[in-house]
């Protein structure tokens, strides 16, 4: 694997951190990176939200370190450093939402050419819960996992939600979902709104954090989703939520005030979830991993007492663990 950029100068990551680009089976170029990788309990796979970046993630990194985990994290297609999809970059944008599956395919190869230590864990955070809970169907190779905020559902007003499903489909049939979303542009949610009124997280600390982010490197920000992302992460949600919970030991933790994933389809997901647990955190918005230190501890506490105890499961020995079975199926 070639090395690939990575920013040192905003992760506040363990020391080890670094960067390369991987290629997806369909020629797409992606970025990995990955810290501590000499840690005595595993690895924990991290699958990012819709706007994120490898390096957002270094203080996660830093926090699992502690506790004995490698992390490995990764730029989705059309977003940080990997290839974008539309001729406007700011754009979230993806042609099939079962193409991110090639992308975390190219992700465990990876991880597997690291010798990145085992037994492999999940956590999946926002549109990275959705990814992650697919492949987990799919017999993902990891031994626990877990999601913060996970968008199993979005969150929208009851009366608005038809219209979202019509003008993302009509945006398909009329050639223009490439377009924004209605109510985005090409704006960097975290730098255009102010920590008074996001939905992001409670801690100012932590939401300057990630405004400086994108500020010393403005090349890894990204604008609203198009309408054909929103119409692919619609039809997701809707599949995903018609088919039963695997068997694999899951926590999932939202946050209190949460107000961009769909609560109520978390709910549903973890009480038809054999041995799933839910965690509420009193106080804390959309990203739970960025608030304050007490709420953080919290939710590493949470996170690695789950991945401790886990116990193997016969789907970790793999012969090619880039190639999870069944991940190719298209969606029922």
């Amino acid at each position: 694997m070639e090395q690939a950029p990575y920013y040192a100068d905003i992760t506040d990551g363990p020391e080890d951190g670094a960067a390369w680009w991987v290629s997806a089976r369909d020629g797409v170029r992606l970025r990995i990176g990955s810290w501590a990788r000499q840690a005595p309990r595993g690895t924990i796979l991290l699958l990012p939200g819709r706007t994120e970046f490898v390096e957002k993630y270094g203080l996660a990194a830093a926090d699992f370190a502690a506790r004995g985990y490698c992390t490995c994290a990764i730029d989705w297609r059309g977003q940080g450093l990997a290839d974008r999809l539309a001729d406007d970059e700011m754009a979230g944008h993806v042609h099939d939402f079962t193409d991110y599956q090639h992308d975390l395919r190219a992700m465990l190869a990876a991880a597997s050419d690291l010798a990145l230590p085992r037994p492999w864990f999940l956590l999946g955070h926002s549109m990275g819960g959705s990814i992650g809970l697919r492949a987990v169907m799919a017999d993902l190779p990891v031994r626990a996992c877990a999601f913060t905020g996970p968008m199993w559902g979005i969150e929208i007003a009851g009366p608005l939600r038809p219209v979202a499903w019509t003008v993302s489909w009509g945006g398909r049939q009329l050639g223009i979902d490439h377009f924004y979303a209605p109510g985005t542009d090409a704006g960097s949610y975290v730098l255009s709104e102010p920590f008074e009124t996001n939905n992001l997280t409670s801690d100012r600390a932590m939401h300057a954090h990630m405004v400086d982010q994108l500020r010393r490197h403005p090349e890894l920000a990204l604008g609203g989703p198009s309408l054909r992302w929103l119409h692919e992460a619609l039809r997701e949600a809707r599949d995903l939520h018609r088919l039963p919970a695997p068997g694999v030991p899951c926590v999932t933790i939202v946050g209190e005030e949460e107000k961009i994933v769909d609560v109520r389809r978390i709910r549903e997901r973890m009480a038809g979830w054999p041995g799933g647990h839910l965690e509420v955190i009193e106080g804390a918005r959309h990203e739970v991993m960025m608030e304050g230190p007490a709420a953080r501890a919290w939710v590493f506490k949470l996170i690695c007492d789950l991945f401790d105890s886990a116990p193997p499961r016969p789907q970790e020995d793999v012969t090619d663990p880039g190639r999870p079975a069944g991940a190719d199926a298209p969606n029922p």
